[in-house]
């Protein structure tokens, strides 16, 4: 055999089992799996808890032909209200305004300055048992405006409640959930997906007539706190 056919022999046999091995197999694409039956369901909650603190304000509200003697008088008995207030030993007082502005009488003809109107207004905390004494105790000493009386209940007393809350609005909704496969005879599985919907803080329940003039008090000024209700909502998606 010549050299050069010796040489390209092996090559050729190389190449002939090159070609002919077997080509790597090519990944088929796996078919999607079935999404897993879920059922999403909101259950709700409420805890009712009594309203035990009050935050009220109150004030002084005079008039007067001149501004010196409306400042003068307002001041006097304001500072005779907070005394009042300071003995009761309520909690969180403060001012929270004080105003004097001219009044006016109005005729055909011009606008005619018959005098001033002076105020100072505060506000507390305290317990919704004694809120009633403690306004009277303010009118007293000289106060005539009860401008708000807003009734809740303690920090702690809300946290306590969401928490009951919450427990009770999974169980409302582990129930419906229940009810429903029940109805369809299908079996609850896992739950999946847990979500616990924001609520707003439960709102002070305000006092009825809280901003009638406190002049034409005469007798004593009840004041029952009731309750406050606490709600909670959880949604669950749970498998069958």
């Amino acid at each position: 055999m010549p050299q050069a056919l010796r040489w390209l022999a092996p090559a050729a046999v190389i190449a002939t089992i090159a070609t002919a091995a077997p080509s790597p197999a090519v990944a088929q694409p796996s078919s999607p799996q079935p999404a897993p039956n879920t059922l999403s369901v909101t259950g709700h909650g409420t805890e009712r808890i009594p309203a035990q603190k009050a935050q009220v304000r109150l004030g002084v509200e005079l008039q007067d032909e001149t501004a010196q003697q409306v400042q003068q008088r307002v001041a006097e008995r304001t500072a005779a209200v907070v005394e009042v207030l300071r003995q009761r030993e309520v909690k969180r007082l403060q001012t929270q305004g004080v105003s004097l502005r001219p009044r006016y009488q109005e005729t055909d003809s011009q606008r005619q300055l018959v005098g001033y109107r002076g105020s100072n207004t505060v506000s507390f905390r305290t317990d919704a048992d004694e809120t009633g004494a403690i306004l009277d105790a303010a009118v007293q000493a000289g106060a005539t405006r009860i401008e708000q009386v807003n009734l809740t209940a303690t920090q702690d007393a809300i946290a306590e409640a969401r928490q009951q809350a919450l427990r009770e609005a999974v169980r409302n909704a582990r129930q419906q959930a229940q009810a429903v496969l029940d109805e369809l005879g299908l079996s609850q599985q896992e739950v999946r997906r847990i979500q616990i919907q924001d609520a707003d803080a439960p709102r002070p329940r305000p006092l009825a007539a809280a901003a009638a003039r406190a002049e034409t008090a005469n007798a004593a000024t009840p004041v029952v706190g009731g309750e406050q209700a606490v709600e909670a909502a959880v949604t669950l998606e749970i498998g069958y």
